[in-house]
Parts: structure tokens; sequence; C-alpha cells
């Protein structure tokens, strides 16, 4: 897919985002509006997949390991073709398959439960481990929110996996800058990020814009010419990417809109870039 249709999925998936989390009237949006061109680059791009074939052994496997930015993962998952777009507006409702973070038991093309921040990149490295020890091609990513950087999990996974040489292996991080609490370099700063990354063995890329097609397709492509060593993409965002008064914004980290500003917001996105 060109960089065009890319952009006009991305589109795509932030109206889904809104809706979704609208219709929830709770839900995440910052975070994953922050990632969207990240979601879109990886479904429609980057990744070994079949939405007809959701299990296929050899596909590639993604871990949403800052697992509340679901809604980003299912309106992905959902313009790929893995359900219906028009389940979107079930988020988070009683009977639906949205859950509020994501099940695998229950929704196609979700890889792992996710749980407790941290947690996620843990399992990754494990699926990594495992297609090594069993001479399987396929590689595996895992997105992690800056603010999960602050869990002890996910250095103890780096460590792992920088020992192993996980070649298979792609941490992304949505470095936005901001989380619940406000911004994470005063809540507890985990910079210099790409420096602890390299400590643990990884080779790091440091993306300047993640919310470019172009800057993240040749990280992607250098992750997948390393070998010998897990690669850490730290991509820097702009949380709420796409509607002006979320940008940037730690309060729109988790809050629905209203109808008013759901409005104002997919008015927005639709005039954005003029494609």
């Amino acid at each position: 897919m060109d960089k065009l249709h890319l952009q006009k999925m991305a589109k795509k998936v932030r109206k889904g985002i809104l809706t979704s989390v609208h219709s929830a009237k709770s839900g995440h949006p910052g975070g994953s509006l922050s990632a969207t061109e990240a979601f879109t680059y990886l479904y429609f791009e980057e990744m070994n997949i079949d939405p007809k074939d959701p299990k296929k052994t050899d596909r590639d496997r993604f871990v949403l390991s800052k697992g509340h930015t679901a809604p980003g993962l299912y309106a992905t998952l959902a313009l790929r073709g893995y359900f219906p777009v028009e389940q979107l507006k079930t988020l988070r409702k009683v009977g639906s398959i949205l859950q509020g973070h994501p099940d695998m038991k229950h929704i196609p093309g979700v890889d792992m439960s996710s749980g407790s921040l941290g947690q996620g990149i843990s399992v990754a490295v494990g699926m990594a481990l495992s297609a090594k020890m069993s001479n399987e091609s396929y590689r595996v990513y895992t997105l992690l929110g800056d603010g999960e950087t602050q869990e002890g999990q996910v250095w103890e996974a780096a460590m792992f996996a920088g020992h192993r040489k996980l070649d298979n292996l792609v941490v992304i991080v949505d470095n936005n800058g901001l989380q619940i609490d406000g911004r994470i370099e005063e809540v507890c700063s985990p910079y210099p990020m790409d420096e602890k990354f390299h400590a643990f063995n990884f080779h790091v890329i440091n993306v300047e814009d993640g919310n470019d097609f172009d800057q993240l397709k040749a990280a992607f492509d250098e992750a997948r010419e390393t070998k010998g060593k897990p690669t850490a993409i730290i991509m820097k965002t702009v949380k709420g990417k796409g509607v002006s008064f979320m940008e940037n914004n730690a309060g729109w980290h988790g809050k629905a809109p209203s109808d008013e500003e759901y409005a104002i917001a997919i008015e927005e996105i639709e005039k954005a870039g003029e494609l």
C-alpha cells in the first residue's frame, strides 16, 4: 500500500477510534490516536497476516502491551477485515467482544490478551523465543507506552531479549511524552530511553516523527535487516494526534468526547491533509 493509501487508512482508523470511544462513553483516545500510524503501518504494510486465516501458524505476531489503547487496535483490525467495522460501536458494552482491553479468546486477530502495563513485552519476548526454538520464521512486534517503560518488568524482559539475541523481536515505544498523571519526565523520567535499550543489547532506532509513514517505513525496514539483536523503535508522537483539542493534552488520556466534541473531531480528521 502506498503512502497516500496509508494516510487515508490512518484517517479511517482515527475515525474508528473516536466513534468507538464516543459510543462507549469511556476509553482511551489520546494514546490510540498517537499510535495510529504505527497500527496502520503494521497491519497494512509490515506484518505477514491474513484476516481470512487469523491463526495461521507462520503469521507475524503483535502484542499490545499498552492495552488501554485497544480502540486503536480494534479500529485497525476492523478495517483490515478481521470483524465488521460496525462492531466498533459496541466497545465496552455488555455482550460485546470488544472489551476495554484486548481479549485473545474472543477477538479475531488478537494474538495476546493485554493485562497490567509491562506484561505485554514479556509475552512478546516469549513468543520471539518460541519462534527461535522452533525454527519458525515469524516476527513479533509489541507496542509500549512511554509511561509504561517506568515498569520494572519492561527492563527484565528487555534484558532477556537482548541476552538471547532475539532479532525477530521489535519493541515499539509510543513516546508521546504524556501519561495519565502528566508529563512522563515529571512523573518518573525514563530518559534517556534509547541508551537504556542500547545497554540491554538492543539495536535502537529513534524516529523523530512517529506519525510520518516515510520515517516509520525506514525504521521497520532497518529493524528487519538487523541481525543478532532485538530492535527498539522509539518514536516521538503527538498524544491525541489529529484532533486539535486533544493534541498534547494529558486530560484526553482516558476520556470520551461529548456529542459536540465528537462532531468537531470527526470534521477535523476528515479535513486533515485534504486527502
